[in-house]
């Protein structure tokens, strides 16, 4: 099976320790010996104090999108280096560098790749460029829920959408003030067109990330901390 995920800097590099990427690595390199996975790493907080200097300093957005892509990319070589021979020693700059990094039992590990494109959005491209079999969002949030929970004590977790009402759900999430969307519309829009499975999950733990991957085959059956996009009724 072909898993693309995204790593979500803000769980991967907090606060740069190397412990959270050793146990990320060592989390990767079981999955790699059943699955073939590559992943795209996010920028996190680093990213945003980077960009945030830039734009303090009058910088304009796509420089600042070029200074958060080589953000995910030092992330990207750190989870690499913590991979040691089980990573592939290119970080991949494009799609079709990425697709040619494949390699039996070695773990592609790549960052951004365009301006006005998140790692989010960036995986679910990889994913439907390689055909991938999962494409998964790791982050710090346990799934989708009908509204943001951290704006509305109300909202509801679903454990299964079709990725038409995961794009209802952005879109409406997105134009509120202050709320936060767990998929990038862009990555949503991507998982759409090329009718994608992908699960959004809580990866902070490095252990549930193992345990949901591991599996030899794509059962979309409910996972407690996740959500399932997919067509399948």
């Amino acid at each position: 099976m072909l898993i693309v995920l995204s790593l979500g800097g803000s769980i991967l590099a907090k606060n740069l320790d190397p412990d959270r990427f050793l146990k990320y690595a060592e989390v990767l390199r079981k999955i790699s010996k059943k699955h073939t996975v590559i992943v795209v790493t996010g920028g996190g907080e680093s990213a945003r104090q980077y960009i945030g200097a830039a734009r303090a300093m009058g910088a304009d957005e796509v420089t600042c999108d070029y200074i958060g892509i080589e953000i995910t990319r030092l992330n990207a070589r750190l989870l690499a280096a913590a991979l040691g021979p089980d990573a592939c020693p290119e970080i991949p700059t494009n799609y079709l560098e990425a697709a040619k990094a494949i390699r039996p039992g070695k773990v592609v590990v790549m960052g951004g790749v365009t301006p006005g494109q998140t790692t989010d959005a960036v995986a679910a491209i990889l994913a439907e460029y390689l055909r991938a079999d999962l494409l998964t969002i790791a982050t710090s949030i346990n799934g989708v829920y009908s509204s943001d929970p951290n704006c509305d004590p109300t909202a509801v977790k679903f454990d299964k959408i079709s990725p038409e009402k995961l794009i209802n759900i952005v879109m409406a999430i997105e134009m509120k003030a202050g709320s936060k969307s767990p998929v990038d519309p862009v990555a949503a829009k991507i998982i759409e067109r090329c009718k994608l499975d992908a699960l959004v999950m809580d990866a902070r733990d490095p252990v549930l990330l193992r345990e949901v991957l591991e599996r030899e085959v794509i059962n979309i059956s409910p996972v407690p901390c996740g959500t399932w996009i997919t067509c399948k009724t």
